[in-house]
């Protein structure tokens, strides 16, 4: 193979691996917005613990495995 070959390879390679990425993302997202939506969590809680990291603050979730 020649050197135009391998760089159209690379730039295709790199494009999927880029629109994969963005797939991920927006999925992860649309994750986050359906169980803050549904109830199952509530993020807001966990974007205030740079605001109020003291050793006295108050627990966000109980930890359920028992440790």
């Amino acid at each position: 193979m020649d050197m135009q070959t391998i760089r159209e390879l690379q730039a295709y390679g790199f494009f999927i691996f880029v629109v994969v990425l963005v797939c991920v993302l927006y999925g992860y997202c649309y994750h986050l917005y359906k169980t803050e939506r549904a109830g199952k969590r509530n993020y807001e809680k966990y974007s205030n613990l740079a605001l109020d990291d003291d050793l006295d603050s108050v627990v966000i979730e109980e930890n359920k495995k028992g440790l």
